[in-house]
């Protein structure tokens, strides 16, 4: 299966415009023309998936807590606006089901990263993958990632269909084709550190695409495309397409 992937890719939507992971971000997204966005899901206490990135609360919300200690009908009323601006008070935190009625609206193509709560790998996997098998019918814009190769080993059993990609965040290790082969992964996805040429060439030789996050800088997106990579993941999705090298 062919993934129809763009150059840039909505980091949690287009974080550098709303606050991360809301529905405000993924239409902030869709305005600057971004074709495909990435979003973290993990499982609240009584297993609804929602759109969230850290295992605590604190940092987007402003109240202590951990997400896997914290039901659904708390997590609604909560506040994941306010933090990052007076304009976005009161944006709640969507759950997976209402994004995805969001990005069909829209016509958005997503990456949604598997970000389960320590000891949930599989759980967090099988509950979204579950609701995406049910809803998302398209194959082709649509990618699974994780850090967690068990939360993509039951994506990949769960869901041979659905495209996985390989995140690799700290370092690279050094068995990661083999790694990237046994979870049958579509794309290496990887930090914007570890881009060197020659992990560039590794990964082109094993034939699949390498996207690299979070890449805000215009002129090192220019430099990591030269080297020749395919994507990136970008807080400000439309600085980096503005100013990626064309490809006639």
């Amino acid at each position: 299966m062919t993934l129809k992937l763009p150059k840039v890719i909505g980091h949690r939507g287009a974080a550098g415009y709303a606050p991360e992971n809301t529905i405000a971000s993924i239409r902030a997204a869709a305005d600057l023309g971004v074709k495909w966005v990435e979003l973290d899901v993990k499982l609240t206490k009584d297993n609804i998936p929602i759109i969230f990135h850290d295992d605590d609360l604190i940092r987007t919300t402003g109240v202590a807590g951990l997400v896997a200690q914290t039901s659904y009908a708390d997590i609604c009323e909560l506040d994941a606006g306010s933090w990052y601006a007076e304009s976005f008070i009161g944006t709640p935190i969507p759950t997976l089901e209402e994004v995805l009625d969001v990005l069909f609206e829209l016509d958005l193509g997503l990456n949604l990263e598997i970000k389960p709560c320590p000891g949930r790998e599989k759980d967090t996997a099988e509950i979204a993958i579950d609701y995406l098998s049910r809803i998302w019918d398209e194959r082709d814009n649509l990618l699974i990632s994780s850090f967690q190769h068990v939360s993509l080993e039951a994506a990949r059993d769960l869901a041979p269909d659905m495209a996985r990609g390989y995140l690799i965040g700290g370092s690279l290790p050094d068995n990661w084709q083999e790694m990237a082969d046994y979870l049958e992964a579509s794309t290496i996805n990887i930090g914007s550190r570890l881009v060197t040429p020659d992990i560039v060439e590794q990964v082109m030789d094993s034939g699949r695409p390498l996207l690299v996050y979070t890449v805000n800088d215009a002129m090192e997106a220019r430099r990591f495309q030269q080297m020749g990579v395919d994507g990136f993941f970008s807080d400000m999705p439309d600085v980096i397409l503005e100013n990626l090298v064309k490809s006639h």
